[in-house]
């Protein structure tokens, strides 16, 4: 389930309508929507990746150790990783109620 959570959480980063459907079609909207900011609007994806915070240099390591891998595949799977690190720092954070209601923020 976080996969699908994870994947949807990233189309929403992208601007990209999520609607009812599986993982799998999920993912084949993310590697279009991708492939079209790569095709299309290339500064745009830049600025997207800068604000999910990817790691520069392990995007850049990935894409020329794996020249022949799809690079939307590539970005597409370091998007839901960092989605996945953020969901579940959500997770621990709202686990952590040490913090009295008046001191939150």
């Amino acid at each position: 389930m976080q996969d699908k959570d994870a994947i949807q959480g990233v189309l929403i980063q992208l601007g990209t309508e999520v609607v009812q459907s599986n993982r799998k079609e999920d993912f084949q909207i993310l590697l279009d929507t991708i492939n079209n900011l790569l095709n299309t609007d290339f500064q745009r994806l830049i600025s997207i990746l800068y604000r999910v915070d990817v790691s520069e240099n392990k995007l850049r390591h990935l894409l020329n150790t794996n020249p022949n891998e799809d690079a939307a595949k590539i970005i597409a799977a370091l998007l839901i990783e960092r989605q996945k690190q953020k969901i579940e720092s959500r997770k621990n954070t709202a686990k952590d109620n040490s913090i009295p209601d008046d001191e939150k923020w």
